[in-house]
């Protein structure tokens, strides 16, 4: 089943539970989809649907941020609800052991030594690791490499 299909049957599911802030999340998330099909004009693949949680994932990550600094904890954990819905349909994210793997052997393929290959490790990373591991994360870690 194709994950698209998965989260409209969630979306069933949620409807015949009666369950309103689940199915709010889901729908969200049906609608950004809706909207880069109508947009681009294609049919989006697994992959496309997870650029798009993962966008929708930092989206709200920040979002809680700046309610929690505004005193706007009731705010902060509807959009925490939210991350916890989309985040059911993400990959299975890497260890941290995978992760300095992959960025290791991304640098020696790229030969990188210096902070201005940055750009080239990202470029190989970037297609296999999104959905499966926090790129800002991956970004500091390959930073502290390249300067060490």
């Amino acid at each position: 089943m194709s994950l698209k299909a998965r989260i409209s049957d969630d979306m069933k599911v949620a409807m015949r539970a009666k369950d309103a802030p689940r199915l709010s999340a889901i729908r969200l998330l049906l609608s950004a989809m809706k909207q880069k099909e109508v947009d681009e004009r294609v049919e989006l693949s697994d992959a496309d649907v997870v650029a798009i949680i993962d966008k929708m994932l930092k989206q709200r990550r920040e979002s809680i941020t700046q309610f929690e600094k505004g005193g706007r904890q009731d705010l902060a954990d509807t959009e925490k609800f939210e991350v916890g819905v989309l985040q059911t349909y993400m990959p299975q994210a890497l260890s941290d052991a995978e992760v300095e793997a992959e960025i290791a052997a991304a640098m020696q393929a790229s030969g990188a030594t210096a902070m201005s290959d940055m750009g080239k490790v990202m470029a190989i990373l970037k297609p296999k690791l999104t959905g499966k591991a926090d790129m800002s994360k991956v970004s500091a870690l390959i930073k502290a490499k390249l300067a060490g």
